[in-house]
């Protein structure tokens, strides 16, 4: 049995609930899960002055509510199955090694920074700095997927060093900044100075793109591996059509500013 939590109480501030991983409450029952203390705003409460529990921690958590005010939901997470009936704050699923997150709604800024494996799906849409590095840090996302089917913003990938991210619209500015390795996906339309200072990695997009002058233009050819990749993204609800699959892509090599050793690959219908 799993536990199921469902919100009857909004938070007026917000509200840091780092605990609510499904290996953090694994063998509590709801009593226990209940009063857990968490934080809100400069005061301590517990999960039940804001959720009314039920079940048992047995690897998985059902959340229901409007939880846009709580954070940090996923924290750490090594293993299990969170689902999150809504839209959900900021951090989720920050330092997440393990395990999936999913969320059947939009999702605030830093979705999975830093983390190092596992699964995000978000339904919805995303803000800012999905899988990217906190402020002052040189490393960002260093493994793991983070999938979201809607629109994300800005600084998605910032610093990232391994894994896959995959936008199913549109993305803001500065993807994949900084970026050191790993793959990232925009089916939509890109903002402004992609790949920025990245050294190595790969972006891929579905529409034109402006290109900073310290890329360079490389070729027009078909990427095997992308083939491999589509069939897989299209098993988790990706609208990719047989042209993209098959067709032949602009490379783009940067940023020279650095190892110039990155690639943004342009569809070219």
């Amino acid at each position: 049995m799993s536990l199921e939590l469902s919100m009857h109480t909004r938070p007026q501030v917000p509200l840091e609930a780092e605990l609510l991983g499904p290996d953090k409450t694994l063998g509590l029952d709801s009593k226990a899960v209940s009063g857990l203390q968490i934080q809100h705003g400069n005061e301590q409460v517990t999960v039940g002055d804001f959720f009314k529990v039920k079940g048992k921690g047995e690897g998985a958590i059902h959340l229901e509510g409007d939880l846009a005010r709580v954070k940090l939901l996923g924290s750490g997470m090594t293993t299990g199955k969170l689902h999150i009936h809504g839209d959900v704050g900021e951090h989720l699923g920050v330092g997440m090694s393990g395990g999936e997150i999913t969320v059947d709604g939009n999702a605030g800024d830093w979705v999975g920074p830093e983390m190092a494996g596992g699964r995000i799906v978000i339904k919805g849409n995303a803000k800012h700095l999905a899988g990217s590095a906190y402020r002052g840090s040189a490393a960002g996302m260093l493994g793991g997927e983070i999938f979201i089917h809607g629109h994300a913003k800005n600084e998605i990938g910032h610093g990232m060093r391994n894994g896959l991210i995959v936008i199913g619209g549109n993305a803001g500015d500065f993807t994949g900044v900084n970026m050191l390795a790993g793959t990232i996906v925009v089916l939509g339309e890109m903002g402004i100075r992609s790949g920025a200072g990245m050294k190595r990695g790969s972006i891929i997009t579905m529409n034109p793109a402006e290109m900073l002058p310290t890329f360079s233009y490389d070729c027009i050819y078909h990427p095997v591996y992308l083939r491999l990749l589509f069939r897989a993204l299209r098993t988790q609800g990706f609208n990719i059509s047989d042209a993209k699959l098959t067709g032949k892509y602009q490379r783009w090599s940067g940023d020279s500013v650095e190892l110039n050793k990155g690639e943004i690959l342009v569809f070219t219908p």
